[in-house]
């Protein structure tokens, strides 16, 4: 019923809502991070911090909000010998995420995050595509409305194969992928750098064009850049928009990441969030939110994009 509620907005060319970080939100508000998992163990040992997370990007006027389970997919939980308890972990994200979602008194959708944290290309291709799909199942039967595949600062080979692995799903799949300015070159390539103005380590690998065209050619539901420096997001949703036929979105991070823990170290204010995000949506996107570093006061700038703005 939720996700109709979206489906309703995009065939009548309006603004979804997608919420914000959790994990920098988590760590904002005293949630303590864990030096593997970062927020994931927050499910399990601090769910009313989640909750109040939740709520917070509810009232902020949020559409949409995400699970958290960015953080515990299971190639990481293995890794840390935590294998017989990812189901356990995910589906207490799920359930936290639609509680907060049910007491609302307005219709939002459950994103599940399926996340590439963990899934190094060295691993290789094959040793990753089960756990995609495990955690896509895991959070389908638990009850979101939607999938969204979150593969920031993943090589594009790992993308098209976390794409491959969950169409199985019978859900809406969202794909959400990260972009860096190659300062060489010019080009906007696949890849990431959090923050352009602190110097962040960049990795890039091929060109963002290229990597979009691709995967429209496998994936034809929504496309969205995510976890980017807000000075590339506008040209990436551009990119985006001219080669994707569907739905195009973005949401952006602020700050940079420092193992465990976020850095809030690039000012964003509402108001040029809310400027920027404009520009988003007048060069196709329709879905708007943020990423690491972008809060509730920020999500709610956009709510002038909402119900009542039209592209």
């Amino acid at each position: 019923m939720s996700y109709k509620n979206l489906e309703d907005k995009f065939s009548n060319n309006k603004t979804v809502i997608l919420d914000g970080g959790n994990g920098g939100e988590l760590e904002r508000i005293g949630a303590p991070m864990d030096g593997q998992l970062w927020c994931g163990r927050c499910s399990m040992e601090n769910p009313e911090l989640v909750s109040k997370v939740h709520d917070s990007y509810i009232n902020a006027g949020a559409d949409v909000i995400t699970t958290n389970t960015y953080a515990t997919p299971p190639i990481a939980m293995r890794a840390i010998n935590l294998g017989n308890q990812i189901r356990e972990w995910n589906k207490k994200g799920v359930d936290i995420a639609k509680e907060s979602a049910n007491k609302a008194g307005r219709p939002i959708a459950v994103a599940g995050s399926v996340s590439t944290y963990g899934s190094w290309f060295r691993l290789g291709i094959n040793a990753l595509r089960p756990g995609f799909k495990e955690q896509a199942e895991i959070l389908a039967e638990s009850g979101v409305d939607l999938i969204i595949l979150e593969a920031g600062s993943s090589e594009p080979e790992i993308v098209e194969a976390a794409i491959e692995s969950t169409c199985g799903v019978d859900l809406p799949i969202w794909v959400s992928i990260s972009c860096a300015l190659d300062k060489v070159s010019g080009k906007l390539m696949c890849g990431l750098q959090e923050s352009i103005d602190n110097n962040s380590e960049a990795l890039l690998f091929e060109d963002f064009e290229l990597v979009i065209s691709r995967l429209t050619q496998i994936h034809k539901g929504p496309i969205l850049v995510m976890h980017s420096d807000l000075k590339v997001t506008n040209e990436a949703v551009k990119i985006i928009t001219r080669n994707h036929e569907g739905i195009v979105g973005a949401y952006p991070n602020a700050g940079f990441w420092e193992k465990p823990a976020w850095r809030f170290e690039d000012k964003v204010t509402p108001e040029l969030y809310l400027k920027e995000a404009k520009c988003w949506v007048s060069n196709g996107a329709q879905i708007v939110g943020g990423c690491c570093g972008v809060g509730p006061e920020l999500i709610e700038s956009l709510s002038e994009l909402s119900d009542g703005i039209t592209l």
